[in-house]
């Protein structure tokens, strides 16, 4: 008769949810991608697997209101709140984006105390990009 294989997800057994609290993360990488409509903050470890992640849109702002400073500063402010309590101390920062949050996202980042290694922007930038239409004919 063979033996029945416990599921590691059950109920049964009481592990639901025991990954997501289980790691500790001393150093981390905030990425920070600021568009005019939007602001989103991901923080990564050093590997670069996601821990926690906030957007001005999960936080309750909609339409134009969206890509203000205020709801970048509260979006960053949610996605730092459970690394730090992970036990986070050091952090990298990336931002990309010419939208308004990123003054206001780093701010907030600054004002959490984790200890900021380097602030780096990763804005991508053309080297003349993509051939431009031809001209109109009259």
């Amino acid at each position: 008769m063979a033996k029945p294989v416990p599921r590691t997800g059950s109920r049964r057994n009481g592990r639901i949810g025991s990954r997501k609290n289980g790691r500790r993360i001393p150093k981390g990488v905030i990425h920070v991608q600021a568009s005019f409509n939007n602001t989103i903050v991901t923080v990564t470890d050093i590997q670069g697997q996601v821990v926690s992640w906030s957007s001005a849109g999960t936080c309750g702002f909609r339409g134009t209101r969206r890509g203000t400073p205020f709801a970048a500063q509260t979006a960053a402010a949610n996605a730092i709140r459970t690394v730090v309590d992970q036990g986070m101390q050091r952090a990298e920062v990336r931002i990309k984006g010419p939208g308004l949050g990123r003054d206001a996202a780093l701010r907030a980042i600054r004002r959490s105390g984790i200890l900021l290694s380097f602030v780096k922007d990763v804005t991508p930038m053309p080297h003349n990009g993509c051939r431009p239409p031809k001209k109109r004919r009259i």
